[in-house]
């Protein structure tokens, strides 16, 4: 019998995917926060959403990590 997987772990983001991911803004590398499942660029300062397993790759959608609000 297999083991049912946790309902409340998030999506898993496919690896291949994220090594191929790119800021939108700078074109810079991004880092894969797991546990808050978004996507950093700490060189526009931005964090984009994961949702459903799915990266958001959209500046409006990006969260500021300064607290300003993002352009």
């Amino acid at each position: 019998m297999s083991k049912p997987e946790d309902a409340a772990a998030p999506p898993r983001v496919d690896p291949k995917l994220l090594e191929i991911l790119v800021c939108p803004l700078t074109k810079g590398p991004l880092r894969y926060d797991a546990a808050a499942q978004e996507l950093i660029s700490d060189q526009a300062g931005l964090a984009y959403p994961i949702r459903d397993g799915i990266p958001i790759m959209l500046v409006d959608e990006a969260r500021s990590l300064k607290g300003d609000p993002v352009r």
